[in-house]
């Protein structure tokens, strides 16, 4: 265990440090941009997924109560 942890902070450090660089190359700026864009869409996707699960739920819970209503008239 002691080597697990006398290499853990140099490869975090080596780690954050090249995701620091990625960052600052053209490529990293494309990728960070891409994915503020994709944050900014995320609330008006959330709301169409939302809606739908609704509307599907809304449609189970009818077929639900047709399943009720047919039972208690067979009853």
């Amino acid at each position: 265990m002691e080597k697990t942890s006398k290499w853990a902070v140099p490869l975090a450090v080596f780690g954050l440090g090249s995701l620091g660089v990625l960052a600052m190359s053209d490529l990293g700026l494309q990728g960070l941009d891409w994915l503020s864009r994709r944050f900014q869409e995320a609330p008006e996707r959330i709301q169409e997924w939302n809606e739908a699960a609704q509307r599907e739920l809304d449609r189970i819970q009818l077929a639900l109560n047709r399943v009720a209503e047919t039972l208690e008239a067979a009853q």
